[in-house]
């Protein structure tokens, strides 16, 4: 039987659509990412986990967007531009997604199922709410914005 995450088809920052079943087996970070926010350095970290565990089964997923404060104001081509140039982020990264409300892509409504928030909330709060996902596609834990990738490092290299 296939896990729901792997059901999920999403679309590249190219438009290329995509499957996550791609990524079956291996360990996810699936992160809600945005250009203008005082997180943003996080793409630096995120890319630093990605790089030293790709190797071993693990992937960051990046989702721009635009939901909290419209700090993701770009479009696909300005993201990956920016993305580039200033982090080299080489992880795989999305499209514009909604992560909140009657519009949320479906992926973020059953990450948020499967891990609440804080007193049981289904919201994200802001933008670099990380979801770490297992081999077999359960979300094992959900990160706030302010645990920097360094700080989540040892529970992937457990995962991996």
């Amino acid at each position: 039987m296939s896990h729901p995450i792997y059901d999920q088809k999403v679309n590249r920052l190219n438009g290329e659509s995509n499957d996550l079943s791609e990524y079956k087996g291996q360990v996810l970070l699936i992160v809600n990412t945005a250009s203008e926010c005082g997180f943003t350095p996080q793409y630096e970290g995120l890319e630093s986990l990605y790089q030293q565990y790709k190797d071993k089964g693990f992937s960051v997923l990046g989702f721009p967007c635009n939901q909290f404060g419209k700090q993701e104001p770009g479009s696909s081509d300005e993201i990956a531009s920016f993305c580039s140039t200033r982090f080299s982020v080489s992880f795989p990264l999305f499209e514009k997604v909604d992560v909140n409300g009657e519009n949320a892509h479906p992926l973020f409504d059953h990450l948020k199922r499967q891990a609440p928030g804080i007193l049981g909330s289904q919201s994200i709060k802001w933008n670099f709410t990380k979801f770490l996902v297992d081999t077999e596609g359960n979300v094992v834990k959900r990160f706030a914005p302010k645990d920097k990738p360094e700080a989540i490092e040892k529970t992937v290299a457990k995962l991996v």
